[in-house]
């Protein structure tokens, strides 16, 4: 292509005082393990909670406030990201790492433990501040010690990584929820952590140094409260309240908070000495692009992914397992194109035409799912989310590593964060707003259909929408079964159509990415904290 440029070279200055790495095979393989273990138990959790979820929700009775038990997840993991990002390059990613995985671990144990759904939020939001680090720090330590003209190699066995997680991870969900209890999908996180922990303390050599730069507490106040902030206005519906009254002082009070807040932040981040996330990295294209595309990606992508184990479960009668099992097939797609496309990528050395053909895959993906149905067959439902999945594999590994690849070695951990950070933001809004819709079609559905149903209906107990499981509604009678499963197929199908526009918006964006020659020496190496095998 003309439009290939070359990528930043850094100043290399060796730190005083300290031994360099030598980053032999060995090393690099014995450091992609520890990373592989953390990723297994933050991809784990992810499939075998989903799996679970409407049985889970029911029994805690939040069915209509389902969303939060993603959002808090996903706030949690905006909000830490930049943290993670710019600490592990300020002293060294090693630390960090092992904190997230302590928190991710204690996150699993107190949701295991929760009594109530707040008390599940809360538990979801503590293992978002450990999946945050996971996330961040296993990328950016990959571009640390793999050169990026070599990191599709590594992409692959990452994309397998969650592969096999999305064919154990639904089957261990279903197991867990039909035999000991869905609580059990959270504690089986716990010895999955404690070893991730043990291979990271012994094989996660990296270095860590002090640093004399100061912390930007003002970046991190106002980021926190603009994120926050974002998310709670977005969840409005899903918080109890009726509708968008800008006549309520709470929500006007809060939409003013969040737009100060967010304000506050650009002003703090120009003039703050070490900014949290540096604006001037939007002077860079690629990174500006791909961060919108993230933004826009994330919107469609876990939006779409929430709610499709309850549909199946709800709508088409399958059981907790079997919905893992119908699961399977966007996961397989999406192995097939991340591992394929990161080969691909080391061999060509070309990386534009996957974000392009995967983004225009996905908006034919999700405009397909607006035709599910509660008696569609499951190929054809298998043949949808392939799709999905298959466009999405194309995209996400391939943004990150245009990223770290167009900024210098230095920030590759503030670059990489910030990147994740705004689509993590968009999957929180998306997620938010898509559940909203949904939940707001469900809910007038069920009312509905409480005044059409007698009051002996409903296995000895007036209808009650809010704690609803896959197992009451199959034994409801008809017509009120069919009923239910209308209610969910006439909330879920339309509104697909929302996050269309989202897709294609990106899909454009892909088409002004410039492709930036990748680069032949690893992060490490660039920065002197270490030598490539052979001294050079």
């Amino acid at each position: 292509m003309s439009d290939i440029t070359e990528a930043p070279v850094a100043t290399t200055e060796a730190p005083p005082d300290k031994p360099l790495i030598e980053l032999t095979q060995r090393t690099i393989w014995l450091i992609f393990g520890a990373l592989m273990a953390s990723m297994l138990l933050s991809s784990l959790d992810q499939t075998i909670v989903s799996t679970a979820m409407p049985t889970i929700v029911g029994e805690l009775h939040g069915v209509e406030h389902q969303g939060w038990v993603v959002t808090a997840y996903i706030l949690a993991i905006a909000i830490v990201m930049p943290l993670y990002g710019k600490f592990g390059d300020q002293w060294g990613r090693r630390w960090p790492f092992m904190i997230a995985v302590v928190l991710f671990t204690t996150g699993s144990l107190l949701g295991g433990l929760a009594q109530n759904f707040p008390e599940l939020v809360a538990a979801r939001a503590v293992q978002g501040l450990g999946g945050g680090g996971l996330m961040i720090l296993s990328q950016a330590i990959i571009a640390d010690i793999v050169p990026a003209s070599q990191r599709g190699r590594y992409m692959g066995p990452m994309g397998a990584l969650f592969g096999i997680s999305a064919v154990v991870g639904p089957l261990l969900g279903g197991w867990l929820t039909d035999g000991p209890g869905w609580r059990w999908t959270f504690w089986i996180n716990v010895p999955v952590g404690i070893a991730a922990v043990v291979v990271a303390w012994f094989a996660l050599r990296l270095p860590t140094h002090r640093s004399d730069r100061p912390i930007d507490w003002a970046g991190i106040l106002t980021m926190v409260l603009g994120t926050t902030g974002i998310v709670m206005l977005t969840s409005w519906k899903s918080l109890g309240h009726e509708g968008y009254d800008w006549s309520d002082p709470m929500l006007s009070g809060l939409a003013i908070l969040t737009a100060l807040a967010v304000a506050a932040f650009i002003v703090v981040e120009n003039r703050a000495a070490e900014p949290l996330i540096p604006l001037r990295l939007f002077k860079n294209t690629t990174f500006t692009i791909t961060t919108l595309i993230g933004l826009v990606l994330g919107m469609g992508m876990f939006s779409a992914i929430a709610m499709l184990p309850t549909f199946l479960q709800m709508s088409t009668g399958a059981g907790i397992t079997e919905s893992g099992f119908l699961m399977l097939p966007m996961m397989a797609g999406m192995m097939l194109t991340a591992i394929g496309s990161g080969f691909l990528i080391s061999s060509s050395g070309r990386y534009k035409i996957f974000p392009v053909v995967g983004l225009a895959i996905t908006a034919g993906g999700i405009a397909w799912l607006t035709q599910i149905s509660g008696d569609m067959s499951m190929v054809l439902f298998g043949a949808m989310i392939f799709v999905l999945g298959a466009g999405i594999g194309l995209v996400m590994q391939t943004i990150v590593l245009a990223v770290q690849n167009s900024v210098d070695p230095h920030e590759v951990g503030t670059a990489t964060s910030s990147n994740n950070f705004f689509r993590e933001i968009g999957a929180a809004v998306g997620t938010a707003l898509f559940t909203t819709i949904f939940t707001s079609r469900l809910a007038d559905n069920f009312a509905a259909l409480a005044a059409s149903a007698p009051a002996d209906q409903g296995a000895g107990g007036s209808f009650d929408g809010a704690s609803l499981t896959p197992e009451f509604v199959q034994s409801l009678p008809e017509p009120l079964h069919t009923g239910v499963v209308d209610a969910f197929t006439n909330a879920l199908a339309p509104s697909f159509w929302y996050l269309v526009p989202l897709v294609v918006v990106g899909f454009v964006l892909t088409l002004f990415l410039r492709e930036v020659k990748l680069s032949d020496e690893a992060g490490m190496v660039a920065r002197g904290e270490a030598v490539a095998a052979g001294g050079h």
